[in-house]
């Protein structure tokens, strides 16, 4: 065991502050990294905050982990001292069932193992993220960072990267195609870059008009006013897919119907309440409502490795880790653009 330095919420009400936890010795197959950024994604609030029920406490969140690489266990083969890496949202699953068999360890049927906030899996060892000085991690879920990308702004990668590039992948967009991106903040600004890269027509879709001047820096060829009812008019039948990165309350009905006939619309925001949607949505014009969850390691490398090759990162906002508080109530408010990154040299 060793010990690292950390930022903690010790109860849901409690603001995070100061804490030293334990990391295991590094094993054959593991890979111990030092933490230089770790990103903030919404998630984090939730938890911390217990707003998803089951957390648990003493809790260090953080699962957009970017570092260097300072020592490997005697099996490793894929990794060296001083190499870029990252973690994601997980450390480990079952690695037998059929979705781990299939690449889809997000999915693990009994259960993966997340990077803090769960257990590993021998379901009694709590994890414990990156707003900390180091981890420990099975060298199967450590990913390489290209040295060509910033790697504070890459750090969000290891969610918000995945989670819009995955159902952009997994649909198969193309040049040409017709992608809409519902909001633009931390998921939605990923989802316009990725979206453009792949040679994709985005058009952003807000209810905010002061957007559109960024969502075109982004790449966003169009833009959508989605708080004016002449939009849905205007766009009716028009997307091959549409990214939904929205966790407040709206009606999905709406956005069903600006798909083409067997389009589909992919839901990534979680909004507190179960929404209506009229079968009549998805009958007429056999359209698709889809929902996706991060993606596999082999994904998330590949996805890595895309965003290495056409430049792409997170717009973020670098803060040292004292700040975190203060953070977590800007995100509330939609202040920051678009992701705030903790800088862990700062701990």
């Amino acid at each position: 065991m060793t010990l690292a330095k950390a930022y903690a919420a010790f109860s849901a009400t409690a603001p995070l502050g100061p804490h030293q936890i334990e990391r295991r010795a590094v094993g054959p197959h593991d890979v111990q990294i030092e933490i230089a950024f770790c990103g903030i994604c919404h998630s984090d609030l939730h938890q911390v905050r217990n707003e998803w029920g089951g957390s648990s406490y003493p809790m260090v969140p953080g699962h957009e982990i970017v570092g260097k690489v300072t020592a490997v266990g005697t099996h490793v083969k894929g990794f060296k001292a001083g190499d870029l890496v990252g973690v994601g949202c997980m450390v480990d699953s079952c690695r037998t069932c059929p979705s781990c068999q299939r690449e889809l360890e997000q999915f693990c049927e009994k259960g993966a193992a997340f990077t803090y906030n769960g257990t590993e899996m021998d379901r009694k060892t709590p994890t414990f993220g990156g707003y900390s000085s180091s981890v420990v991690v099975d060298e199967a879920f450590t990913l390489k960072i290209s040295p060509k990308l910033d790697l504070a702004a890459a750090a969000p990668l290891l969610c918000a990267g995945i989670t819009t590039y995955s159902p952009l992948r997994h649909w198969k967009t193309k040049k040409g195609d017709k992608v809409g991106v519902v909001g633009l903040g931390g998921l939605g600004h990923m989802a316009v870059k990725i979206a453009a890269a792949m040679g994709a027509e985005v058009t952003m879709l807000s209810t905010s008009k002061a957007k559109e001047v960024d969502a075109r820096k982004l790449g966003a060829q169009n833009f959508g006013l989605t708080s004016d009812d002449a939009t849905f008019k205007r766009l009716a039948g028009h997307f091959d897919l549409i990214i939904d990165t929205i966790s407040a309350p709206h009606d999905y009905n709406k956005y069903l119907g600006l798909l083409r006939v067997e389009g589909v619309m992919v839901l990534l925001g979680v909004p507190p309440e179960p929404t209506s949607v009229a079968a009549t949505s998805l009958i007429f014009g056999r359209r698709t409502l889809s929902g996706s969850l991060i993606g596999g390691i082999q994904e998330t490398q590949e996805m890595l490795d895309f965003c290495a090759e056409h430049g792409i990162v997170s717009d973020i906002e670098l803060i040292p880790v004292q700040q975190v508080n203060v953070a977590y109530e800007r995100m509330l408010k939609n202040d920051v653009r678009y992701r705030f990154v903790l800088d862990m040299k700062t701990l």
